[in-house]
Protein backbone atom coordinates (compact mmCIF):
# COMPACT_ATOMS: atom_id res chain seq x y z
CA UNK A 1 0.00 0.00 0.00
CA UNK A 2 1.34 3.53 -0.94
CA UNK A 3 0.81 6.05 1.45
CA UNK A 4 -2.43 7.70 1.87
CA UNK A 5 -3.24 11.68 1.81
CA UNK A 6 -3.67 12.15 5.53
CA UNK A 7 -7.37 11.84 6.29
CA UNK A 8 -9.55 15.02 6.89
CA UNK A 9 -12.11 14.45 9.47
CA UNK A 10 -13.82 17.43 10.16
CA UNK A 11 -10.62 20.04 9.72
CA UNK A 12 -8.41 17.91 11.64
CA UNK A 13 -5.77 15.78 9.86
CA UNK A 14 -4.80 12.33 10.63
CA UNK A 15 -1.20 11.80 11.26
CA UNK A 16 0.61 8.84 12.09
CA UNK A 17 3.65 9.50 14.08
CA UNK A 18 6.83 7.19 14.98
CA UNK A 19 8.84 7.27 17.64
CA UNK A 20 12.00 5.34 18.40
CA UNK A 21 12.17 5.11 22.11
CA UNK A 22 14.84 2.97 24.90
CA UNK A 23 13.64 0.13 25.40
CA UNK A 24 13.10 0.15 29.18
CA UNK A 25 10.31 0.30 31.74
CA UNK A 26 8.58 2.92 32.36
CA UNK A 27 8.65 4.31 28.72
CA UNK A 28 5.26 3.84 27.18
CA UNK A 29 3.87 5.20 31.07
CA UNK A 30 6.35 8.33 30.26
CA UNK A 31 5.40 9.25 26.67
CA UNK A 32 1.34 8.14 27.27
CA UNK A 33 1.09 10.57 30.19
CA UNK A 34 2.31 13.08 27.98
CA UNK A 35 -0.25 12.86 25.99
CA UNK A 36 -2.50 12.64 28.78
CA UNK A 37 -1.29 15.60 30.77
CA UNK A 38 -1.84 17.60 27.73
CA UNK A 39 -5.40 16.51 26.24
CA UNK A 40 -3.77 15.53 23.50
CA UNK A 41 -5.89 12.06 22.18
CA UNK A 42 -4.21 9.23 20.67
CA UNK A 43 -6.80 7.27 18.06
CA UNK A 44 -4.19 4.01 17.44
CA UNK A 45 -0.73 2.94 19.77
CA UNK A 46 1.25 -0.06 18.40
CA UNK A 47 4.37 -0.70 20.47
CA UNK A 48 7.31 -3.52 19.54
CA UNK A 49 10.94 -4.03 19.64
CA UNK A 50 12.71 -3.29 16.20
CA UNK A 51 15.72 -4.39 14.64
CA UNK A 52 17.89 -3.00 17.34
CA UNK A 53 16.77 -4.76 21.07
CA UNK A 54 17.92 -1.63 22.58
CA UNK A 55 15.38 0.40 20.53
CA UNK A 56 11.77 -0.21 20.41
CA UNK A 57 9.11 1.94 18.28
CA UNK A 58 5.93 3.11 19.00
CA UNK A 59 3.84 4.22 16.57
CA UNK A 60 0.45 6.73 17.36
CA UNK A 61 -2.41 7.87 15.07
CA UNK A 62 -3.54 11.19 16.31
CA UNK A 63 -5.72 14.00 14.87
CA UNK A 64 -5.08 17.19 14.61
CA UNK A 65 -4.25 20.10 12.97
CA UNK A 66 -0.47 21.28 12.36
CA UNK A 67 0.09 23.07 15.38
CA UNK A 68 -1.08 20.51 17.38
CA UNK A 69 1.04 18.01 15.69
CA UNK A 70 4.00 20.30 16.30
CA UNK A 71 3.21 20.56 19.65
CA UNK A 72 3.39 16.88 20.21
CA UNK A 73 6.40 16.43 18.25
CA UNK A 74 8.12 19.21 20.68
CA UNK A 75 6.42 17.20 23.32
CA UNK A 76 7.83 13.84 22.83
CA UNK A 77 11.42 15.09 21.64
CA UNK A 78 11.78 16.55 25.21
CA UNK A 79 11.17 13.23 26.60
CA UNK A 80 14.97 11.71 27.70
CA UNK A 81 14.00 8.28 26.44
CA UNK A 82 13.07 9.05 23.12
CA UNK A 83 15.28 9.11 20.43
CA UNK A 84 13.85 9.84 17.36
CA UNK A 85 10.49 11.23 16.35
CA UNK A 86 9.31 11.16 12.86
CA UNK A 87 5.80 12.30 11.08
CA UNK A 88 5.71 9.03 8.83
CA UNK A 89 2.06 10.50 7.45
CA UNK A 90 4.37 12.98 5.12
CA UNK A 91 6.26 10.46 3.91
CA UNK A 92 5.28 7.62 1.66
CA UNK A 93 4.46 4.76 3.63
CA UNK A 94 3.82 1.47 4.33
CA UNK A 95 0.80 1.06 7.11
CA UNK A 96 -0.88 -1.99 8.47
CA UNK A 97 -3.31 -2.94 11.29
CA UNK A 98 -4.29 -6.75 12.54
CA UNK A 99 -7.48 -7.87 13.60
CA UNK A 100 -9.40 -11.23 14.94
CA UNK A 101 -13.09 -11.24 14.66
CA UNK A 102 -15.11 -14.17 16.00
CA UNK A 103 -18.41 -14.33 14.06
CA UNK A 104 -21.18 -16.49 14.16
CA UNK A 105 -21.32 -19.16 11.59
CA UNK A 106 -24.07 -21.79 11.65
CA UNK A 107 -23.07 -24.75 9.37
CA UNK A 108 -25.10 -23.24 6.74
CA UNK A 109 -23.53 -20.09 6.33
CA UNK A 110 -19.75 -21.11 6.74
CA UNK A 111 -19.11 -21.70 3.32
CA UNK A 112 -20.07 -17.56 2.51
CA UNK A 113 -17.66 -16.87 5.79
CA UNK A 114 -14.87 -18.69 4.05
CA UNK A 115 -15.59 -17.25 1.06
CA UNK A 116 -15.30 -13.71 2.12
CA UNK A 117 -12.45 -14.37 4.33
CA UNK A 118 -10.65 -15.67 1.52
CA UNK A 119 -11.51 -12.49 -0.35
CA UNK A 120 -9.98 -10.50 2.43
CA UNK A 121 -6.80 -12.53 2.43
CA UNK A 122 -7.63 -13.46 5.57
CA UNK A 123 -6.96 -16.85 7.82
CA UNK A 124 -9.67 -18.56 9.62
CA UNK A 125 -8.15 -19.84 12.66
CA UNK A 126 -10.42 -21.00 15.07
CA UNK A 127 -13.95 -23.04 14.50
CA UNK A 128 -16.26 -23.77 17.15
CA UNK A 129 -19.64 -25.38 17.10
CA UNK A 130 -21.36 -22.14 16.36
CA UNK A 131 -18.77 -19.79 15.71
CA UNK A 132 -15.39 -18.91 13.05
CA UNK A 133 -12.56 -16.55 14.54
CA UNK A 134 -11.17 -14.87 11.43
CA UNK A 135 -7.47 -12.98 11.35
CA UNK A 136 -7.19 -10.24 8.70
CA UNK A 137 -4.14 -7.78 8.50
CA UNK A 138 -3.95 -5.02 5.71
CA UNK A 139 -4.92 -1.03 5.83
CA UNK A 140 -7.22 0.12 7.79
CA UNK A 141 -10.02 0.61 5.14
CA UNK A 142 -9.56 -3.50 4.32
CA UNK A 143 -10.13 -4.01 8.39
CA UNK A 144 -13.17 -1.63 8.21
CA UNK A 145 -14.47 -2.86 5.05
CA UNK A 146 -14.53 -6.48 5.92
CA UNK A 147 -15.89 -6.11 9.72
CA UNK A 148 -19.00 -4.48 8.17
CA UNK A 149 -19.53 -7.02 5.54
CA UNK A 150 -19.95 -9.87 8.50
CA UNK A 151 -21.37 -7.87 10.77
CA UNK A 152 -24.93 -8.77 9.13
CA UNK A 153 -23.40 -12.70 10.45
CA UNK A 154 -23.33 -11.58 13.99
CA UNK A 155 -19.76 -10.40 15.90
CA UNK A 156 -19.24 -12.22 19.03
CA UNK A 157 -15.65 -10.53 19.84
CA UNK A 158 -13.10 -8.11 17.81
CA UNK A 159 -9.91 -7.24 19.08
CA UNK A 160 -7.38 -5.05 16.58
CA UNK A 161 -4.43 -3.63 16.84
CA UNK A 162 -3.12 -0.29 16.63
CA UNK A 163 -1.37 0.68 13.02
CA UNK A 164 1.89 0.05 12.37
CA UNK A 165 3.42 1.95 9.75
CA UNK A 166 7.17 1.81 7.91
CA UNK A 167 8.60 4.60 5.55
CA UNK A 168 9.52 3.13 2.01
CA UNK A 169 13.01 3.33 1.13
CA UNK A 170 13.18 6.01 -1.30
CA UNK A 171 15.31 4.00 -3.50
CA UNK A 172 12.83 1.68 -4.19
CA UNK A 173 9.54 4.44 -4.13
CA UNK A 174 9.36 4.08 -7.82
CA UNK A 175 10.63 0.83 -8.81
CA UNK A 176 8.21 -1.24 -6.98
CA UNK A 177 4.20 0.33 -6.88
CA UNK A 178 2.08 -1.33 -5.04
CA UNK A 179 -0.84 -3.37 -6.83
CA UNK A 180 -3.96 -3.62 -5.50
CA UNK A 181 -4.19 -7.09 -4.19
CA UNK A 182 -7.43 -9.31 -4.60
CA UNK A 183 -8.86 -7.66 -1.18
CA UNK A 184 -8.58 -4.07 -2.18
CA UNK A 185 -10.45 -5.60 -5.42
CA UNK A 186 -13.20 -6.67 -3.55
CA UNK A 187 -13.26 -3.51 -1.02
CA UNK A 188 -14.47 -1.70 -4.80
CA UNK A 189 -16.27 -4.53 -6.07
CA UNK A 190 -19.27 -3.93 -2.96
CA UNK A 191 -21.12 -0.84 -3.41
CA UNK A 192 -22.79 -1.32 -0.37
CA UNK A 193 -19.73 0.25 1.24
Amino acid sequence: MSSEEPRKTSGRMRHVLSALVQNQPGVLAHVSGMFASRGFNIDSLAVGETEDPHLSRITFVVMGDDRVLDQIRKQLEKIVTVVKVIDISREDFVERDLMLIQVDAPAERRGEIRGLAQDFRGRIVDVGPEQMMIEVSGPEKKIEAFIELVRPYGIRQLARTGRIALVRDSLFRDAAPDEPDEAEAAIVGHSNL
